[in-house]
């Protein structure tokens, strides 16, 4: 194997890595406090440690874990304050992308469409993690369409650092139901360029979310407070 196609190998392990890691951490799979050993988590998913490494270390540049010396990554705690701001931002930030890219009238679009019906898909299957990474994809392919780097990495960073507990509750479960239709939606007021349909439609569907995670990091903070008192 060349060189070139060591490093696209390597590459596409540290990001199937990281996908992973994130999808556990931001879901309430992992949390706060669960740690990440480097040989451990290599030797689970059939990999070097390399791209295990990588993708660890990336994830603590977002804050999600913080390195431990001589025991790996500890997954961090989230707060109701980081919850709030972090809903803030995306909104303040997402609207403004959304409605630049309806004033400039979104095109080709076929891109777009397949990944919200990979969306869809992982709904119907009922699968969490699908729905974290289809839904992170399709986000980023659509914000990316507006050819600034720097609002991208801003938007994507807000996202990735979210914790979306309760996502797979009852109510979560809904939520993703609902989110299904919008992403359809997203594309055509977009294309449409309906500027002021597009603003409402995306703090709809950013906003609908917090009252899912915030019930989620409640009951979560609760359980620890009752764990500790024991």
């Amino acid at each position: 194997m060349d060189a070139s196609r060591t490093a696209e190998s390597s590459t596409s392990l540290r990001d199937m890595v990281l996908r992973r890691v994130r999808a556990d951490i931001v879901s309430g799979y992992a949390g706060p406090g669960t740690m990440y050993s480097v040989p451990t988590l290599a030797e689970e998913i059939g990999v070097s440690t390399t791209p295990v490494r990588e993708a660890l270390l990336e994830l603590s540049y977002n804050g999600l874990i913080t390195p431990v010396r001589n025991r790996g990554f500890r997954v961090e705690a989230a707060t109701p304050e980081d919850l709030r701001n972090g809903f803030a931002l995306r909104e303040l930030l997402e609207r403004f992308a959304m409605v630049s890219l309806a004033e400039r009238r979104l095109t080709d679009v076929e891109a777009l469409r397949k990944l919200a019906d990979e969306i869809a898909a992982a709904v119907k299957r009922k699968d969490v993690r699908g729905y974290i990474d289809s839904d992170r994809a399709f986000h980023l392919e659509l914000v990316s369409r507006l050819n600034n780097p720097m609002l991208t990495k801003m938007i994507m960073e807000l996202r990735d650092g979210m914790r979306l507990y309760g996502i797979d509750s009852a109510a979560g479960r809904q939520r993703q139901v609902a989110s299904v239709k919008e992403h359809h939606q997203l594309i055509d007021l977009a294309s449409a360029g309906d500027a002021e349909a597009i603003a409402k439609l995306v703090t709809h569907h950013i906003r609908s979310w917090e009252p899912v995670f915030t019930a989620g990091l409640s009951e979560r903070l609760d359980r620890a407070l009752q764990s500790r008192g024991r």
